[in-house]
């Protein structure tokens, strides 16, 4: 263990439905899921654990916070650099997983494609194509 602050190691994403959530992560990313109980699910990626945590089960981590409803709208994205977006979207449709926005060229130099999770985390796929 370091006491480094610069490696991000897991993220929680507050869920409504448990089970939509799982599923999705598991068939979207093909990733497998490592921990699981009542109240949670956690999918790992690469170098990232991502829990998948009921809503009801997010106050006591966030508290003296509140957990903001889905209705809220999109509260952060998460993005994962690929080598082919196109391809990966296709890939995605294929799954019934809807693009809201992409693919396109970025100014900044990135090839994006926008979609969200069941419980509405937006989520970026993007291919570096050029300098901005």
């Amino acid at each position: 263990m370091t006491n480094a602050t610069d490696t991000l190691s897991a993220i929680s994403l507050f869920v409504e439905d448990l089970p939509a959530a799982k599923d999705f992560y598991a068939r979207v990313f093909q990733v497998p899921i490592v921990f699981e109980d009542g109240n949670s699910a956690v999918a790992k990626f690469e170098n990232l654990l991502v829990n998948l945590l009921k809503v009801e089960s997010a106050a006591e981590i966030v508290a003296p916070g509140s957990v903001a409803p889905r209705e809220a709208g999109s509260r952060f994205q998460i993005s994962i650099w690929v080598a082919d977006v196109d391809a990966v979207c296709a890939r995605l449709g294929s799954q019934g997983v809807a693009i809201l926005t992409g693919p396109r060229d970025r100014p900044w130099g990135m090839r994006t494609a926008n979609f969200v999770d069941p419980a509405g985390h937006s989520w970026e796929v993007a291919q570096q194509i050029g300098q901005p």
